[in-house]
Formats: C-alpha cells, sequence, structure tokens
C-alpha cells in the first residue's frame, strides 16, 4: 500500500542515461515535490545504498543533473570500480522562494521532506530494485548547508556527509535570497545552525568531509567552520581547491563525494 498519496515515475523509454523523473505528493510540503534519480545499468539483484545530492539555491531538481552532469560522474566511477553501483537522489528543496535552506519554516517542513519523504518515495517508486541500509547525503552552497545540517542532526540516518561550498550558517542566508527570514523560521537560532548540531551529536556522527574553491566568496566561512571543528578534535576532511562558486567546481569535485562514500562502502 502506497505512503503517498500521489506518485508518478517517468517512463524510462523517453528519459536520458538512466535518469529518472519522480513526482510525488509529500505531506510535509502540503503539496507536489519533484525528484531526479540515476539509477546505474544492470543494477537489479544487488544491494544498493542511496545518496542524496541537494542543490543550492534558484536551483531544482534538475540542477545537479543537466547542470553538473552528477549521472555521467557516477557512472564513469562505476564503470571504473572505483565505486560499487549506488543510486543518487536528486530532490528539489521544495521550492519556496529562492531556496529553503532544506529547513522547518512556517508552511513547510522541508527538512523532514528531505529526510522521510524523499528516500521513501524513491524506495516506492523503485520497488523492484534492493536498497541497502547506507544513506549518504551531499549539496552545494545552500545543499551543502542542508546536508551538513540535516547530517549532523540526524546522524544515525546516515552514512557519510559531504559539502561543496557550503553555506555554514543562517546568517548567510541573506546573501543569497531575497526573502526575509525573521517571520518565516520558526525555531530558536540553534536549529538552524549546523555546528550546533555538529557539536551536540559529535559522539555519533558519520565520516564528514567538506570543501572549498580558492575563489569562493564563502571560503572564509568554511575555513572558520574547519577551525572550529579542528578545535574541537570533531574527525573530518576538509579541502580547498582552485575555482569559484560555480558549476564547472562542483562538477569536477562531485568526484571526491562519491569517492568518500565509496571508501565508507568498502569499509562495511
Amino acid at each position: 500500500m502506497s505512503s503517498f498519496r500521489s506518485l508518478e515515475r517517468s517512463d524510462p523509454r523517453f528519459t536520458p542515461d538512466g535518469l529518472h523523473f519522480i513526482t510525488v505528493k509529500s505531506k510535509h510540503l502540503g503539496g507536489r515535490g519533484d525528484l531526479v534519480a540515476y539509477v546505474p545499468e544492470n543494477a537489479k539483484d544487488q544491494e544498493l545504498p542511496m545518496v542524496l545530492l541537494l542543490h543550492g539555491v534558484y536551483g531544482s531538481a534538475w540542477a545537479w543533473a543537466f547542470k553538473g552532469g552528477a549521472h555521467r560522474t557516477a557512472g564513469r566511477l562505476i564503470q571504473e570500480n572505483k565505486i560499487p553501483p549506488l543510486v543518487l537522489i536528486m530532490p528539489s528543496d521544495g521550492l519556496f522562494g529562492d531556496g529553503s535552506g532544506y529547513s522547518e519554516m512556517v508552511h513547510g517542513n522541508y527538512e523532514k521532506w528531505i529526510l522521510e519523504d524523499v528516500p521513501a518515495s524513491i524506495k516506492e517508486a523503485f520497488s523492484e530494485l534492493i536498497f541497502d541500509n547506507h544513506l549518504f547525503i551531499c549539496g552545494l552552497s545552500m545543499g551543502g548547508y542542508g546536508a551538513l545540517r540535516i547530517g549532523a542532526k540526524y546522524p544515525n540516518h546516515f552514512s557519510g556527509i559531504s559539502g561543496h561550498s557550503s553555506v555554514t550558517g543562517k546568517e548567510e542566508w541573506a546573501e543569497f535570497i531575497e526573502e526575509s527570514l525573521d517571520a518565516l523560521l520558526p525555531k530558536s537560532k540553534e536549529e538552524y545552525d549546523p555546528m550546533h548540531w555538529i557539536q551536540k551529536n559529535k559522539a555519533s556522527l558519520p565520516p564528514l568531509r567538506f570543501d572549498c574553491g580558492f575563489s569562493d566568496p564563502l571560503l572564509e566561512s568554511n575555513r572558520m567552520l574547519h577551525a572550529n571543528l579542528s578545535a574541537l578534535d570533531i574527525p573530518h576532511i576538509y579541502q580547498e581547491f582552485p575555482g569559484g562558486h560555480e558549476w564547472s567546481y562542483w562538477e569536477e569535485h562531485l568526484t571526491d563525494s562519491l569517492l568518500f562514500f565509496g571508501r565508507q562502502l568498502i569499509r562495511h
């Protein structure tokens, strides 16, 4: 029996490169939400981990695939036997304003959409596949913020966390969105602070990595996050690379996240 009032999955005859499009009615969104999924060839009859890829502000479910070629990166790494077969899940953030921050707001719980509805809808839409118990979360920019915060708040749900060019706190939201946040975020300041959840759940955090480009305006805040984690002896990997806040950077360095997740799978 379906967990959702409605769920539509695209016909694979008409979608390219192992991509699938899904629209599902979500109780947490109070309406429909969109997802794009990548399923590698010959995926049946093997246990598949899932990787959530969260887009940045102004984007939607299609961004990671059609601006960053995420499915092609994953397919190449699988073909080269550098990572095991896995399913990429690329949801929208709920499409509020310029961006929901993947957080609970007064008119929708975009965090629970990602945490609960998105994985459940994938399992229902692909009932012919076998999923294992590994779920990873990764994002870019505001999606990096979502990955860091949700991953740290619910550490037992995830086998690894990765962020690219991440927004690291609520105070940076105003640089990207035009909506006023004060009336939209109903909970305390700590609720929206990734570092709060990292400290609170430090004993149970899954493996964590993040990176930022040398020319990225968010470089200093990512360096500060790295310094804070180091001061608290919280294990993590932080890297810096040439590049800015741009798709060419994220396309290249998604490889680092997928290889990082692949290493966690090998260890298990």
